[in-house]
């Protein structure tokens, strides 16, 4: 299953906070400038790119000097104006939000897109989303003169997905973006048959260095648990002392989704009760005899208005590994933002881009490494990023993602023969490091911008 991946709702009071900026340092369009101020308050949606925990700015919002800022923190104006603006270069962007794209392509989008779906429908735009279209705008903006490929697959279906992927790679896309995740793919720690698909497709072979790809590292921070198996007396694992049953609180009215995975996820079940009933809502085990890495259970379920829900899990084989466990459309009691980057991030060919604020500080949802032999996350993007075409901007680690795209797509097209590692060296070189000195798992190799 595809998943937005949603935002969770801030549950403290908003503050209006006042960022004063020098002018001078403005001007001359620090890379290490704080920005301008943050973006309005928003009201709480369900959609991945909302901003609910975004303060007021001191003045009215304007998307176009808001876009202008980011651009020229990001070091993307000084490289339009010396003439490196993607030309020649393909990007290929892998969503299900694509609806109406067309009434965008001259303004948001380039004039021109080629589009493949991968559904059994065939159709681009089944799905009532525009999520898709936005990532297009955030590389538009960084790479005006890239071209855009669309493509889109059939829910639960891996293969579809690797088709797109080879697909993107046929037409002779160079970078790859997807801010999409599907945590049950994998293992959670760069392993499973997608990833060993994708290392051919992107990163092993003759063809190594073909593609760069960038995918979201995800906002599930705070709805992950991962680690050991831990029985207490009724052999239920305990995510605390004593405690067997793991809160869940759903957003809204929408369906929710339970999954569990892990290296060694075969045999577990996962149980999901209601807790204003007592009733069993769902459950699922994984086979005891699958490929472990492949091992999944998941369990999906239409939230009942102002119920909360007890998730369980235990073990039938006698020695359980470590696992994973995320909530997609609800919030966790009981949470580990450690290892929480989810495939096709936590892939060792993919370039997992997280999201922090204006000051270089992650942002209380973006997922966090480590995932896989690679270091994760990879980078790190400033969100929100404006929107031209509507009154909100664009959140999440999915603002963050297509912006690793775009500087690819400028480094590409001033250094046309140069292969994808070589590009993201110069990425990690010219990127801001943040935190502790080198890579650590909130912030990457630090905070993406051009030299």
């Amino acid at each position: 299953m595809t998943w937005f991946s949603p935002l969770p709702p801030r549950r403290w009071p908003r503050v209006r906070v006042w960022i004063l900026l020098a002018a001078g340092a403005l001007a001359l369009g620090r890379l290490d400038a704080p920005r301008a101020g943050p973006y309005p308050a928003l009201p709480r949606s369900t959609a991945e790119e909302a901003t609910p925990d975004s303060p007021g700015p001191a003045g009215p919002y304007s998307p176009a000097r808001q876009r202008q800022l980011h651009l020229a923190r990001l070091g993307v104006d000084r490289w339009h104006a010396a003439g490196f603006r993607g030309k020649g270069i393909k990007v290929a962007i892998l969503d299900s939000g694509f609806r109406q794209y067309r009434a965008f392509l001259g303004t948001a989008l380039p004039a021109h897109v080629t589009a493949r779906s991968f559904r059994d429908d065939g159709d681009l735009e089944a799905r009532d989303s525009q999520h898709g279209i936005l990532c297009g705008e955030v590389i538009h903006a960084l790479a005006p003169e890239a071209e855009l490929l669309f493509a889109n697959w059939e829910p639960d279906r891996p293969d579809r997905f690797l088709d797109a992927v080879r697909w993107a790679k046929g037409q002779g896309a160079k970078v790859v973006s997807c801010s999409l995740i599907m945590p049950s793919w994998s293992d959670g720690e760069g392993g499973g048959a997608v990833h060993e698909e994708l290392a051919r497709l992107l990163g092993s072979g003759q063809s190594a260095g073909d593609v760069l790809c960038f995918a979201s590292a995800g906002n599930t921070a705070q709805r992950h648990w991962h680690g050991p198996f831990k029985p207490g007396a009724d052999g239920w694992h305990c995510w605390r002392k004593k405690q067997s049953a793991n809160l869940l609180t759903p957003w809204g009215p929408d369906r929710v989704a339970v999954e569990l995975y892990g290296p060694g996820a075969a045999g577990y079940e996962v149980e999901v009760l209601d807790g204003t009933t007592g009733k069993e809502v769902g459950r699922s085990s994984a086979p005891r005899n699958a490929r472990s890495r492949d091992c999944c259970a998941v369990v999906r379920f239409v939230p009942q208005s102002h119920h909360r829900y007890k998730v369980r899990v235990r073990c039938a084989t006698p020695v359980p590994g470590p696992f994973h466990l995320v909530v997609l459309g609800g919030s966790l009691n009981c949470s580990t933002s450690k290892g929480s980057i989810p495939c096709p991030a936590d892939g060792r060919y993919v370039n997992a881009v997280g999201a922090v604020d204006g000051n270089g500080r992650r942002h209380y949802y973006s997922s966090c490494g480590p995932n896989s032999p690679r270091p994760k996350p990879d980078f790190v993007a400033e969100v929100p990023f404006a929107s031209l075409w509507r009154d909100r901007p664009f959140a999440g680690t999915s603002a963050a993602a297509p912006q690793a795209a775009g500087l690819a797509a400028l480094w590409w097209s001033r250094n046309p023969t140069w292969l994808g590692r070589e590009v993201a060296v110069a990425l990690r070189a010219s990127a801001v490091d943040l935190g502790p000195p080198g890579h650590d798992c909130e912030t990457g190799y630090g905070r993406l911008v051009l030299p």
